[in-house]
């Protein structure tokens, strides 16, 4: 089976930067949903998915209506939950229990979070179910990193190393199968 295209976009600057924004819906900027529009500008995409959450929706939206295509809204894309730390400054978290988590997100989830084991497991799912046409997910870096991990092969430490600033794209071909796996073909700052 020949590869497919798909196109992770991370969502555009929220209205409230520099929080642990995992479940917490805040809403995006204006400027951060035509950040993701010019993003998407010249891409040969068949479909587009994109988080439930706000700050992900609008920006597919926007994207889906420019090109006439339909949105699917799948919550599998959402970022990592961070729990009791969700909608909080890095500053205002225990530094030493914020300092384990980044080590170890496996291990050391947020009081009440998500493990990065079950960020990586419905991910592996929403990737799955994807069919194998050119596709734009947009999404959360989090997200897109467990993208990564599963794709590529990437660990924990090596995903931190790939900037995925607001209105990053990370362009990959896919090749679907057992296992799934993927080149990098790009990536848009």
């Amino acid at each position: 089976m020949s590869g497919f295209a798909l196109h992770l976009l991370r969502h555009g600057a929220p209205e409230t930067t520099g929080l642990l924004m995992g479940r917490t819906d805040g809403a995006p900027t204006p400027a951060g949903i035509a950040a993701c529009a010019t993003q998407a500008t010249g891409l040969d995409i068949e479909h587009i998915v994109a988080s439930d959450l706000c700050r992900s929706r609008a920006a597919g939206q926007a994207i889906a209506k420019a090109r006439g295509l339909p949105l699917v809204i799948d919550r599998r894309w959402r970022e990592l939950d961070f729990g009791d730390w969700d909608g909080r400054a890095s500053s205002d978290v225990d530094a030493d229990a914020l300092g384990r988590f980044w080590d170890d997100p496996d291990a050391n989830p947020p009081p009440g979070g998500e493990r990065w084991s079950a960020l990586v497991a419905r991910v592996a799912a929403a990737i799955g179910d994807l069919a194998p046409v050119p596709t734009l997910v947009v999404t959360h870096g989090g997200t897109m990193r467990a993208a990564l991990h599963i794709l590529c092969g990437f660990d924990q430490r090596q995903l931190w190393a790939f900037d995925l600033s607001y209105a990053a794209r990370l362009s990959l071909t896919v090749w679907p199968g057992e296992p799934t796996s993927a080149q990098i073909v790009g990536l848009c700052p």
